[in-house]
């Protein structure tokens, strides 16, 4: 747990247009493997501005948002309201988790794992998720393509200014433990990885959005540098950009745990 509570203060304005949304196909693939169904609840766990609430609220009955901070919330419940959408949002962390909430057929975790007691979140998921249900991890890559050719020198100068930030070294230091190695000695040991790559053309502005939307480099965090790191953003990345647009191959990813395997596993094996 990152020792400052609002540590996503001001990147939360940023996180919308910066951060790339989950392939549709993703969504509906996820959907599908887990059961939803207008029958169903899913828990959106630090939901952030709800990217990951909204995107599956046509599938289920109800969606719940749980985010520790307030402007994500305020963001979140204003992209519910613009989409029609009635979704309970309602601030705390993983450690509020309990049997008050109810029963959900999947909890959706996006990007937000690892600032969480990860042991303790999947103990205390294991209370609420209803039998053959889910955890699902949700994240996003870069693969080595062409298009991709920018990702050094952006993550090179996102590194150069996150220095000295000691939960993303923590994150990088050679014994963190992966999210798979955290979920194998868990509840939910059975895990399957579903991705989506997509050719994307995104506006080089929203790279500037992209680096502000990163607590390690938020204005929160870095203060006034946060205007020399905008525009280095925009001199590093105008050598990539043809007419303001930058080519980009994005893999939106999955990884579902289950506590027992998928049926068609078991008759497999």
């Amino acid at each position: 747990m990152s020792p400052d509570p609002r540590r996503y203060r001001t990147a939360a304005r940023h996180y919308l247009t910066g951060r790339p949304p989950y392939a549709n196909a993703l969504i509906r693939r996820v959907a599908e493997l887990c059961g939803l169904d207008a029958s169903r609840r899913v828990l959106d766990l630090g939901c952030g501005p709800g990217q990951l609430a909204l995107a599956f609220a046509p599938f289920v009955q109800e969606v719940v948002g749980i985010d520790p901070e307030p402007e994500m919330l305020r963001i979140a419940q204003e992209e519910a309201a613009r989409a029609g959408r009635v979704i309970h949002f309602r601030r705390g962390s993983s450690q509020d988790l309990g049997p008050d909430l109810g029963a959900f057929r999947m909890a959706a975790i996006g990007r937000a794992f690892h600032w969480m007691d990860r042991e303790d979140a999947l103990r205390r998921l294991d209370e609420i998720i209803e039998p053959g249900g889910a955890v699902v991890l949700f994240g996003d890559d870069h693969p080595a393509v062409p298009e991709n050719r920018w990702t050094p020198a952006f993550r090179a100068l996102i590194d150069r200014y996150a220095e000295g930030d000691a939960e993303a070294a923590a994150r990088k230091a050679p014994d963190w433990l992966r999210h798979e190695a955290v979920l194998l000695d868990s509840s939910f040991p059975h895990l399957e990885r579903v991705s989506f790559l997509e050719r994307r053309s995104t506006p080089l502005e929203h790279f500037v959005d992209r680096a502000l939307s990163l607590s390690s480099v938020s204005r929160e965090r870095i203060g006034d540098r946060a205007d020399d790191l905008t525009r280095e953003v925009r001199e590093v990345m105008t050598g990539f950009a043809g007419h303001g647009m930058i080519a980009e191959v994005i893999e939106s990813e999955a990884l579902i745990a289950r506590r027992e395997p998928p049926l068609f596993f078991a008759f497999l094996a």
